[in-house]
């Protein structure tokens, strides 16, 4: 009896694709955290923390001369930069939360108070304000030059510590199609989708456009595209198989692959090389009544040492769990994995992709 073919989960259009052009925009500011219990910045050294409160002053009408501005010795006041998202269709007023972090030596932002800072994106332009109470989750303490703290000190959050002051205008209601970008680049999947979305609404409704884009046709009316997006993104898409690949990242030595790897047959030779070396004292002692002095030297004892190589098979491996023993019949390290990958991949053994990270 032949056995069944392996089913493979289904994935929603939401989750393998996004509308083209609704995305979240980056927003940050500079800004200063006042209220602080002697935990700010050293203003000597911080001179763009005395020349923000010198801006911040004037636009609330007062005026701070060269002189008394040299003077300031504020340990109260911390220099911030204050970023936050800002998601599609945000409408002014709308609420945001934002992280506030040191770009001085502040030593502390806890119980500091953010005052009125904007927020801008990558064209220049004010998309909120930010202001609030500072949420710090760390705690510190410090006397006779010894140091504890626990979390982190110089950074923290406000809830709803921003309002969006203008809207980013979206591409969702221009023109008759809306575009689907896939989240990975696949022929397979973009046709999947194509197919899903052609069965429910009708042939021709979408069509594939590269191995990242779905183009479908929308209807015109604002309130029926929203309902045939959210109905579409509904739709479920068969996973594809992903291609082999296998990822290696030097620093750790960690190494993961995914399901489609697969090993042909082939032979390992695998040996250790070890360096020893050790040193030991030598004492030079001199003649009675030579008037010399007691000398201690050191001497150094290499050996190296190189383990018999063995020649290991590995048979043909289809499936990842077969790859897995054969790799570990091996007993190499993860370090040692890492040039063997490569060597069978050389080799023409190894079907796979190799990244390096």
């Amino acid at each position: 009896m032949a056995a069944a073919p392996a089913a493979h989960s289904a994935k929603r259009i939401k989750e393998v694709a996004a509308i083209e052009g609704v995305r979240s925009n980056q927003l940050t500011g500079f800004g200063l955290v006042i209220g602080l219990d002697g935990t700010g910045d050293q203003t000597t050294q911080m001179p763009y923390t005395t020349q923000g409160l010198k801006n911040y002053m004037e636009q609330l009408g007062l005026t701070l001369t060269p002189a008394s501005q040299n003077q300031l010795q504020m340990k109260n006041v911390a220099a911030v930069l204050v970023t936050t998202q800002l998601p599609a269709f945000a409408r002014p007023g709308q609420l945001l939360d934002i992280n506030v972090s040191s770009l001085g030596n502040a030593k502390s932002l806890k119980g500091g108070t953010l005052i009125a800072t904007p927020l801008k994106g990558a064209d220049g332009e004010v998309y909120a304000m930010a202001q609030g109470n500072l949420i710090v989750a760390g705690a510190g303490a410090s006397a006779g030059g010894s140091k504890v703290q626990v979390n982190h000190l110089s950074a923290g959050r406000i809830p709803d510590g921003a309002q969006v002051e203008r809207a980013v205008p979206t591409s969702l209601q221009d023109g008759p199609t809306i575009n689907l970008s896939l989240s990975a680049s696949d022929f397979q999947t973009a046709r999947k989708v194509a197919q899903a979305v052609n069965t429910r609404f009708g042939p021709g409704v979408a069509q594939a456009l590269d191995g990242r884009t779905v183009q479908v046709k929308a209807p015109t009316n604002p309130n029926d595209r929203v309902s045939f997006i959210a109905d579409m993104e509904e739709l479920p898409v068969d996973n594809s198989v992903a291609a082999a690949k296998i990822i290696i990242n030097s620093r750790t030595g960690s190494i993961v692959m995914n399901q489609a790897v697969t090993l042909g047959a082939c032979a390992i030779a695998h040996g250790n090389l070890s360096v020893s070396v050790s040193s030991s004292p030598v004492i030079s002692q001199p003649n009675p009544l030579s008037g010399g002095q007691t000398v201690v030297g050191e001497k150094a004892n290499i050996e190296i040492k190189q383990d018999a190589g063995k020649l290991i098979q590995l048979p043909q491996a289809a499936q990842l769990t077969d790859v897995v023993k054969a790799l570990n019949s091996l007993g190499a390290t993860p370090q040692d994995l890492l040039a063997i990958l490569q060597a069978i991949k050389s080799a023409g053994a190894l079907n796979a992709e190799l990244e390096v990270i």
